[in-house]
């Protein structure tokens, strides 16, 4: 039907023809990350009389993002008019959110074929059976998943870490995938991408080897390490030998900090220098950060669904990723599925339609040429060292301004001075995509909006409390309402307030 090259191909292909160069890295300067959400659809002339035949399909990519940065806790506002998280899986995400919302206002205006057909109750809508969606990234997501095991073959990530810097949980990683220069030595920086990739064993080409541990389905013999309780130690002790034979003796580090106040990382040298199974916090430039790592928020969106709170209104049911497709970097199957899928396994309690699912994982082997690994194989010695890109961009398959490129979490160009201004709101800011949602229920009439919006129907409201302060700021749908709040609805998950998967 499909295969992980082709869905990585037609990304990087989306990537060079669709893209303007307005907030692509600087060449042989700087890198980035890429991550994409493709529709898989089959196509119209499919033979009924050939149960044998292969399925073909069209596969398009309707939302993809770029970004590697995070902004602190300090700079977050209360008006929802930044983007608080600009890696690419995130950016990728609310831009398919924006795309789901114009789908939405197809259906309900029937003025084009949508994605959407109707659900069994009013005002309510369900995706298409013969539809599916694929997500892609370049990298592994930040956190428990790039949390791999390393071959005694392989140099080690960083110099032995010193118990001074273990005791003290202050001192922080890189901010925004960028280490300081007195650190970058002993330390990786915060995303996936900047785990020295370099220090993989190189073919005579000068190219990073790819190293996959695991196979894309995991044998019967493979370690159980789904356990959020085991340690990295006892990672390094259940696996003892890689599938090739060669001795697991070190982890590949992840700069995202383990939530403040749970249970963290032992700082270790070696394979104990990381526990495994953990939620974790991206690190920020000295000013912590409120975002959870890439790796929480997809395994949040493997049991809740890519809608989220407001979109979920007009579904009959979640909109699941069917699969998740990782570029040519680091890669372990294991460490995927226990971060994805395992350590969710004891979620329960979960409104009607939603679960834990059971994402397809696979790999790539084409690298993405903008990629960190790729950008430094290129350039030359003397051209100094790489800096991950401080533009992020996001683009939607929508009709109007698909395109949106920020920086710091504003509109590129936004001084501040502007700041606070309509101009200065991404396209994909809490603000801006609750106006959206605005939109779409002023163009339906009253009478034909589901039961959790309709006044006097909230005894029927599938998702939320009538009394709840949530249900308050959905029914006013204004957005003195949505200040006055200072945030949207997320579901925390037993987190500190501040700490929430979905925060953008």
């Amino acid at each position: 039907m499909w295969t992980a090259d082709e869905i990585a191909r037609l990304c990087y292909e989306h990537y060079g023809s669709r893209l303007p160069k307005q907030g692509k890295p600087e060449p042989n300067r700087e890198w980035t990350l890429l991550a994409a959400v493709v529709k898989i659809q089959p196509t119209a002339d499919q033979a009924c009389d050939r149960p044998d035949r292969p399925v073909q399909v069209t596969k398009e990519v309707v939302s993809m993002g770029t970004g590697t940065k995070c902004i602190g806790q300090s700079k977050m506002r209360k008006s929802g008019d930044i983007l608080n998280d600009s890696h690419a899986e995130v950016i990728a995400r609310r831009s398919f959110q924006r795309y789901l919302l114009h789908q939405l206002h197809l259906a309900a205006t029937l003025k084009e074929e949508s994605i959407f057909v109707p659900g069994t109750q009013r005002g309510l809508w369900k995706l298409r059976p013969d539809l599916l969606f694929v997500f892609f990234s370049s990298h592994t997501p930040c956190g428990d998943a790039s949390i791999i095991p390393m071959l005694e073959f392989e140099d080690q990530p960083c110099c032995p870490v010193s118990r001074d810097w273990a005791n003290n949980p202050s001192v922080e990683a890189s901010g925004n995938l960028e280490a300081p220069e007195d650190k970058r030595k002993c330390e990786d920086s915060d995303s996936p991408v900047t785990k020295k990739m370099r220090l993989e064993p190189r073919t005579p080409d000068g190219m990073a080897h790819h190293q996959s541990f695991g196979n894309q389905e995991s044998g019967p013999n493979s370690p159980d390490v789904s356990s959020s309780n085991l340690t990295a130690e006892e990672l390094a002790t259940v696996t003892g030998m890689a599938p090739g034979g060669a001795k697991v003796v070190d982890v590949y580090r992840t700069g995202a900090k383990c939530v403040p106040g749970e249970a963290g990382d032992s700082g270790k040298p070696g394979a104990a220098y990381h526990r495994v199974g953990l939620l974790r916090v991206k690190p920020g430039r000295g000013d912590r950060t409120c975002s959870m790592s890439c790796s929480d928020k997809l395994a949040r969106w493997n049991v809740l669904g890519c809608q989220g709170a407001l979109l979920m209104h007009f579904l009959e049911e979640p909109i699941y990723l069917s699969a998740v497709v990782i570029g040519k970097c680091p890669y372990s199957q294991e460490a995927m599925q226990r971060a994805l899928i395992g350590r969710c396994q004891n979620v329960s309690a979960l409104p009607e339609g939603f679960g834990v699912q059971e994402v397809k994982l696979q790999q790539s082997d084409l690298l993405f040429e903008q990629s960190r690994c790729a950008v430094e194989a290129k350039k030359a010695e003397n051209q100094g060292r790489l800096v991950p890109c401080g533009a992020a961009i996001g683009w939607s398959a929508v009709p109007e301004q698909p395109l949106d490129v920020t920086a710091n979490g504003f509109p590129q160009g936004t001084t501040k001075k502007g700041i606070g201004r309509l101009q200065a709101r991404s396209r994909i800011s809490k603000v801006e995509l609750f106006r959206s949602f605005q939109k779409l229920l002023s163009s339906i009439s009253e009478d034909k909006w589901p039961d959790s919006l309709r006044p006097g129907a909230h005894s029927e409201s599938r998702h939320l409390d009538p009394g709840s302060e949530t249900h308050r700021i959905i029914n006013n749908l204004n957005e003195q309402s949505l200040l006055a709040a200072g945030c949207f609805p997320f579901i925390h998950s037993g987190l500190p307030s501040s700490y929430v998967l979905d925060k953008p």
